[in-house]
């Protein structure tokens, strides 16, 4: 665990505390961003997935059936 998530007392909050506030977090940050908000390590993985993607066609889903088989869950 971080430093920083001990310094905030992060570490101290319950799973549902936890979850609320990445909830918080997430609704605080802007519609879009600058390229040069995004850290490097994301557009690396991204790239590597996407290649990934490219030569295992056919696995996985398509998002649209991931979004029906989490509603079917409740």
């Amino acid at each position: 665990m971080s430093d920083y998530i001990k310094a905030m007392g992060i570490d101290k909050l319950s799973a549902s505390e936890r979850l609320e506030l990445i909830e918080q977090i997430w609704d605080s940050l802007p519609d879009s961003v600058e390229a040069h908000d995004v850290p490097a390590w994301h557009l690396r993985e991204v790239a590597k997935r996407y290649e990934y993607a490219k030569t295992h066609p056919g696995e996985g889903k398509p998002w649209i059936e991931v979004m029906k088989d989490l509603e079917a869950l409740g």
